[in-house]
């Protein structure tokens, strides 16, 4: 026997809504809400090949192909050109490895916060994810809320009007990673916004085509997807640095 829909009244519905939007108040509670929207569908691998343009003080611009393939959580793979080159880098749960003509050159601690918030989010505890942030210097007890493309976002890690704190910006209906504010690489005195854009819905996720990272309110770089394949069938080698050369996944 199947019992009949209910109906709630409109008080009790917007007074649940309410209490809803209550239970956010830190940004574990936000990185738990993404999580639990999307770790049934969110996709397990994602491969796709990117247009990376780098712009110079002088005004000029440099543009490389990348092809870039990643497995959740924690696996990114970079292409650095034709594969046959054997450039690149492969992230492997917090250390990047580093090849060039198709030896590796060097290997370093690195937490890549964009694979973290913008994709491993959906596909991992969301306490593993909270104890990486965390790590990385973002504090999870702060948090407020602004608008961002016309979109009304969480913003973790900083008070409002703060935008020199590491801090991540959440779009709230949807709840996707859109921005990031973080010291840069070259000069920790110096923060890098960067920025999520043009998201594309896939079956059972998102994905952003369009990356855009600025310093000093200049854009110093920025990747555009083409050819974006959800769960890609990848060979476990694709992410052994020891096979970097020899194995790659599939692509035009």
């Amino acid at each position: 026997m199947t019992p009949k829909k209910l109906r709630l009244p409109l008080f009790i519905f917007f007074a649940l809504t309410f209490a809803h939007a209550q239970d956010v108040r830190s940004g574990e509670d936000v990185l738990r809400a993404m999580h639990d929207r999307y770790a049934e569908s969110w996709y397990k691998t994602l491969t796709f090949t990117q247009k990376s343009t780098t712009y110079n003080p002088d005004g000029t611009s440099k543009v490389e192909t990348w092809y870039e393939a990643l497995a959740l959580p924690g696996k990114l793979r970079i292409d650095i050109g034709p594969p046959s080159n054997g450039n690149g880098y492969l992230l492997v749960n917090g250390t990047v490895t580093i090849f060039k003509g198709g030896k590796e050159s060097g290997a370093r601690p690195l937490v890549n916060m964009l694979l973290v918030l913008g994709f491993d989010v959906y596909g991992q505890a969301p306490e593993t994810t909270a104890s990486i942030i965390t790590t990385e210097g973002y504090d999870l007890k702060k948090i407020h809320e602004e608008t961002w493309e016309g979109q009304p976002v969480y913003v973790v890690g900083a008070e409002k009007g703060d935008l020199k704190s590491n801090q991540f910006w959440v779009e709230k209906k949807r709840l996707l990673f859109v921005r990031l504010f973080e010291p840069t690489q070259a000069d920790a005195k110096k923060n890098q916004d960067i920025r999520f854009e043009d998201y594309r819905e896939l079956p059972g996720g998102w994905v952003a085509a369009r990356v855009e990272v600025y310093v000093d309110d200049k854009k110093v770089f920025s990747e555009e997807y083409s050819d974006i394949q959800r769960n890609t069938k990848l060979e476990p080698g694709t992410f052994d640095p020891k096979q970097f050369t020899s194995t790659h996944w599939e692509k035009p």
